[in-house]
C-alpha cells in the first residue's frame, strides 16, 4: 500500500513539477535577447493568439489560451502597445504583461528634419500611426489653430530632443507632447530676446532654420544672424540659397544657377523673389542655432559667401563691391572642381 501511495505521490509530483514548469519556465520560441510584440488598437484576443504564433513568440499557443481563459484575458481585455517579450520568458509573465498592458514605451529621436513628410515618415516608423494621418494632422488649419499654427508654421512646434511615448499614442497626443518643449523652451527670457531683434517666436524659429542649413559652424551662424538680420532691418531680399533648395524639395543641390531660382520663382519660400522671411521653416534647427539668432551680436556685414576653399567657412562684406570680389572667387573655384 505504502509503494502505492509512494507511486502516485511521484506521479503527481511529476505532473505538479511539469505543469509549473510549463506556466513558470521558458516558453518563447525565437533566437533574439528580445522582441517586440505588437498588439493594434481594435485587435481581438485570437488576433493576440494568432500574432503570437506568427511571430514566434511562443511555440504553441494552447496552453497560454487556456490560462488565458482562466485568468480572464480575452477581448474585453486585450490592450494595444508595444511589449517588449525577453527571450526566456514564461507563459505567465507573458500573460500578466499583455493582460496589464505593460508596454514598454518608444524613445522618438528628432533631429534635424526638412520637411513635415520627414516628420510624418519618422513618425509611422515607430507609431502605430500611419504618415497619411499625420500629414492630414500637419495640413489641417483646423486641428494647428489650437495651437496659434497653421501648415506652414506647424514645425515651429518641433524641437529637436528625445521624446518617450507609447507605441499606440495618437499622432495628435504626439503633437501635443512636442508642443510642450515648445513652450518648454520659449521662456519669457527668449520672448524678450526675439522681440528685441524684431522678430515673433515663429520667425526666429524660421531664421535659425534657414542658418542651420547655411553652416555647421557656430561662429559662422552669429555672423550669418547678423547679416540676414540686417537685410530685414534695410528691407532687403535674403537671397538664401538653403530656401531655394526648399522650395524647389531638391536638396541635393550644391550649386545655386539663375535656372533654379526662376523654377521656383512662386514659391513663398524663395527668398531671391519674396521679400522677408518665408512663411515657415525649412528644417527644425538645434536649440543652440535659436539661442544664437536671440543673441546674434550687432553688425554691419550685408552679404555673405562660401570662402574659395573647402574649409565651410564663409568672408563677410559690408557693401556689394567687396561681396562681388569674394563671390568671384568663390566662383572661380567652383568652376576648378566642377562642382556644377
Amino acid at each position: 500500500m505504502k509503494k502505492l501511495f509512494r507511486f502516485l505521490f511521484l506521479i503527481i509530483l511529476a505532473i505538479t513539477i511539469g505543469v509549473v514548469w510549463l506556466l513558470f519556465g521558458s516558453s518563447t520560441h525565437f533566437n533574439e535577447s528580445k522582441k517586440n510584440f505588437y498588439i493594434h488598437t481594435g485587435s481581438s484576443f485570437n488576433d493576440v493568439v494568432h500574432g503570437l504564433e506568427e511571430q514566434n513568440i511562443l511555440s504553441g499557443t494552447a496552453l497560454f489560451t487556456k490560462l488565458a481563459a482562466v485568468t480572464g484575458y480575452n477581448d474585453n481585455t486585450v490592450k494595444p502597445g508595444r511589449y517588449v517579450i525577453s527571450n526566456g520568458a514564461s507563459l505567465f509573465s507573458i500573460l500578466r504583461k499583455l493582460k496589464s498592458g505593460g508596454q514598454t514605451t518608444v524613445d522618438l529621436v528628432i533631429t534635424k528634419l526638412r520637411t513635415k513628410e520627414d516628420l510624418a515618415k519618422k513618425i509611422a516608423a515607430n507609431f502605430e500611426c500611419d504618415s497619411a494621418n499625420v500629414m492630414k494632422f500637419l495640413n489641417s488649419n483646423d486641428s494647428l489653430t489650437t495651437y496659434d499654427l497653421d501648415s506652414n508654421t506647424v514645425m515651429t512646434a518641433v524641437f529637436p530632443n528625445t521624446y518617450n511615448l507609447f507605441w499606440n499614442t495618437s499622432f495628435s497626443r504626439i503633437f501635443k507632447k512636442l508642443f510642450t518643449e515648445h513652450e518648454r523652451f520659449w521662456t519669457d527670457e527668449r520672448k524678450k530676446q526675439a522681440a528685441a531683434k524684431g522678430l515673433t517666436m515663429v520667425q526666429a524659429y524660421t531664421l535659425a532654420s534657414i542658418i542651420e542649413e547655411e553652416t555647421r559652424f557656430d561662429e559662422e551662424k552669429s555672423k550669418i544672424a547678423g547679416v540676414y538680420l540686417n537685410r530685414i532691418k534695410t528691407n532687403m531680399k535674403l537671397q538664401a540659397d538653403p530656401t531655394i533648395k526648399f522650395a524647389l524639395k531638391d536638396f541635393t543641390l550644391k550649386r545655386i544657377y539663375d535656372g533654379h531660382i526662376n523654377r521656383s520663382a512662386e514659391s513663398p519660400y524663395n527668398t531671391y523673389t519674396h521679400l522677408g522671411l518665408p512663411p515657415g521653416p525649412i528644417c527644425t534647427p538645434s536649440i543652440k542655432t535659436i539661442d544664437i539668432v536671440l543673441n546674434a551680436p550687432a553688425t554691419d556685414y550685408l552679404y555673405f559667401v562660401a570662402q574659395p576653399n573647402n574649409s565651410g567657412l564663409s568672408n563677410f562684406a559690408s557693401t556689394y563691391q567687396q561681396h562681388s570680389i569674394y563671390a568671384k572667387m568663390y566662383q572661380r573655384y567652383l568652376d576648378s572642381i566642377n562642382i556644377k
